[in-house]
């Protein structure tokens, strides 16, 4: 623990957590997807957090096949000679916390050291009911998503395996995606209030797409797993995201940072707003401790 307060001069953060998507990866202008490509200073400033000492978590609600290709882009591994020491491989906080993994392993596979499951059944129908076109999926790990039908092009990353809806929820899952493109996200805003979803935590994104999770679980729990496996505590922690899902995990950090282009409620839960994505505020962000 260092003696300074978060934020303060003299306080440098030992774990930092990165979303991506809107934080390390830039939007592509009237889609909900984002450019597969990390700017030079962003780059740069996340490997001088990383040779500081400081444990750089990637947290999204991004499946696990989805983020590791950004530690790849970001450098943060060698995923073609993964360390022979287990504690060196890459902490990653996937699905909005409901999985964690280590990156990268000898055989290429993905370490699960922790999941979380739910029985996602009356949630999905309690949405359908209201959103009856709405597009279905669940994480095919490893290969893409099985879908109730196919999503717009960028939205998913993989492939994806056309299944029914009832079979897409038949087991326990640790996340579902649920996708109106004829509604708003302040369609979804309102229906989440509006159904309560009982026993289901929710987060909605940029566009009408909801994401359901077991209770309790968030991008926080996750980091929370990790810190304590890294003996960190969480007033030792930088946080840096942009949506609604980044909203518990701005709590939990010590300095919890919003990007520039966040909306309104993301910034005002923040203790400091940086740059936008389009103006490196990652990189400024990180730039005040390494």
């Amino acid at each position: 623990m260092t003696g300074a307060a978060p934020g303060e001069p003299g306080w440098v953060p030992r774990l930092v957590a990165l979303d991506i998507d809107g934080t390390l990866l830039r939007w592509v202008d009237g889609a909900g997807m984002t450019h597969e490509e990390v700017s030079p200073a962003v780059r740069d400033a996340v490997l001088r957090a990383q040779a500081a000492g400081a444990h750089v978590v990637l947290s999204s609600g991004r499946s696990p096949h989805g983020m590791t290709p950004i530690a790849d882009l970001l450098g943060l591994c060698d995923s073609s000679a993964p360390p022979t020491d287990p504690d060196e491989r890459l902490w990653v906080v996937a699905s909005n916390g409901a999985v964690v993994l280590r990156y990268p392993q000898p055989d290429g596979g993905l370490e699960i050291v922790h999941e979380e499951t739910f029985d996602a059944r009356e949630a999905v129908a309690a949405v359908l009911r209201e959103h009856p076109s709405a597009l279905v999926a669940v994480e095919d790990r490893g290969r893409g998503y099985r879908v109730s039908r196919e999503f717009p092009d960028g939205e998913l990353s993989g492939d994806m395996v056309v299944t029914p809806v009832e079979d897409l929820v038949a087991e326990p899952v640790s996340r579902v995606i649920v996708r109106d493109p004829e509604a708003t996200a302040e369609d979804f805003v309102a229906l989440g209030e509006r159904l309560g979803l009982h026993g289901t935590d929710y987060v909605v994104g940029w566009t009408a797409w909801l994401d359901l999770a077991p209770v309790g679980v968030s991008k926080a729990s996750g980091l929370d797993h990790v810190a304590r496996v890294l003996g960190v505590e969480a007033r030792d922690a930088l946080a840096i995201g942009d949506g609604r899902n980044d909203l518990e995990m701005l709590a939990w950090a010590g300095r919890g940072v919003a990007m520039g282009q966040a909306i309104e409620p993301v910034r005002a839960a923040a203790d400091a707003v940086t740059g936008t994505v389009d103006d490196d505020g990652a990189a400024e962000e990180l730039g005040r401790y390494f």
